[in-house]
């Protein structure tokens, strides 16, 4: 088994990797409508069979971990994952890659709980672990963009190579996950226990659901707007952001546009990395004002055709990305109970997934109807409310935080008083 920090390394690696498979496709959309002719329309399909396939496997299997562990569960996805590169690597036509993106759709639901959830588990603390599991989504996401503009651009093949290459690195992460010792299990007490309650694990998972700890419930609720408003601005980036960047901004090189996109997910790391250095509240009010002020920034970017002012607007808008995603996985962590984290967490991301999906989907029918720079600019202002609204939420949650506290406080502080040591 491997130790703790290689395990660390290696559950962080398969997390990042897991979003890699999610970004890669994005710089190609373009490449595929040009070849193979489909509508805009066709282009929204694409991206909803992802995502529906994503949601299933996150109500059916995303707790699954909790109690059959989560070495099991991680592989099989990943090897499941290295099947959707495969699919994709040998499309012909829209039907193979819709068929492809439902596999990958599958995989990555199936993975994005456990590899969280592994992280968590084997970090050297929850602070630092919630740092590597909220910027590994980033970090996973920047890599895939990039390389694939760049293959697509440069190298030969270009609308295989990357998908060869993230199957070979899937297959190898999904061997070296089995080496993570299981650290939050709970143990049956004997065969026949262990073998009734893998049985009732896997009916149980299997049967739609998602759920959470009665402990984690209030900060999972206060928590909605935010993580809605941090995966409906990915979403944008991964569904229009390549159409915007060719048609609003003309830029034609694939690998610029890998790039760009990527500026918005490496920002997110960073933004993840000062969010730690900051008192808890001022992480989150830095990750909600550079949020706001990043996306009215490349909403300025697309109504002036302005490529300059669009990526600036993207590297603020990622900072704010990293810090508020950082700050809802660090709250979600230290209030999950070790042995269901892997359900937190896939509830989590059935939350974010849909505001990663709904407004995305959206987004593609009306492209059709009103063009694209106008559903852009609107899409950002749908963003920027959002956040205003995660902002409020925050105030009120804070208060409500105080109060309770305070009354606390003031309940210790009378049953101390009433509790005199008496004698006879």
């Amino acid at each position: 088994m491997f130790s703790r920090p290689v395990s660390f390394f290696v559950a962080g690696a398969a997390g990042a990797a897991t979003l890699t498979a999610a970004s890669a496709p994005s710089p190609l959309y373009p490449v595929y409508q040009r070849l193979w002719g489909f509508s805009a329309f066709t282009l929204t399909v694409v991206f909803a069979v992802y995502v529906f396939a994503l949601l299933a496997a996150l109500l059916t299997v995303g707790s699954l971990s909790d109690r059959v562990g989560r070495r099991p569960v991680a592989s099989a996805a990943l090897v499941l994952l290295a099947v959707g590169m495969l699919l994709f690597a040998i499309a012909g036509g829209t039907g193979g890659l819709i068929v492809a993106r439902i596999v990958q759709g599958f995989a990555v639901g199936a993975a994005t709980g456990t590899t969280t959830a592994m992280i968590m588990d084997s970090a050297p603390n929850p602070r630092v672990g919630s740092i590597v599991s909220s910027a590994a989504p980033a970090v996973g996401i920047t890599i895939g963009a990039v390389l694939a503009g760049a293959l697509v651009e440069f190298a030969p093949l270009p609308r295989q190579l990357v998908y060869w290459i993230l199957a070979v690195v899937f297959l190898v992460l999904a061997a070296l996950v089995w080496w993570i010792p299981e650290r939050a299990r709970p143990e049956p007490a004997s065969r026949d226990s262990l073998r009734q309650s893998l049985r009732q694990s896997l009916w149980r998972s299997l049967r739609p659901s998602a759920g959470l700890p009665p402990v984690t419930r209030p900060i999972f609720l206060a928590l909605l707007p935010s993580m809605a408003a941090v995966w409906a601005l990915a979403g944008l980036y991964l569904s229009l952001g390549s159409s915007v960047l060719g048609s609003v901004l003309e830029v034609h090189s694939h690998f610029v546009v890998g790039i760009v996109l990527g500026v918005f997910f490496t920002a997110g790391i960073a933004g993840t990395i000062v969010s730690t250095v900051a008192p808890p509240r001022w992480g989150e009010w830095f990750g909600y004002g550079t949020l706001a002020l990043g996306v009215l920034a490349t909403i300025t970017a697309m109504l002036l055709s302005s490529l300059p002012l669009y990526v600036a607007g993207s590297l603020v808008a990622g900072l704010g990305f990293g810090a508020a995603f950082r700050h809802a996985v660090n709250a979600l962590g230290e209030a999950a109970p070790a042995v269901q984290r892997g359900e937190v967490f896939a509830t989590m991301y059935i939350v974010s997934y849909l505001a990663f999906s709904v407004p995305a989907l959206a987004a593609g029918l009306a492209v059709v109807r009103f063009g694209l720079k106008p559903t852009a600019v609107a899409y950002g202002a749908l963003e920027v409310a959002l956040v205003l609204i995660a902002a409020v939420a925050g105030v009120v949650r804070a208060r409500r935080q105080v109060n309770e506290n305070a009354l606390r406080l003031t309940r210790q502080s009378v049953a101390e008083g009433e509790s005199p040591c008496q004698t006879d």
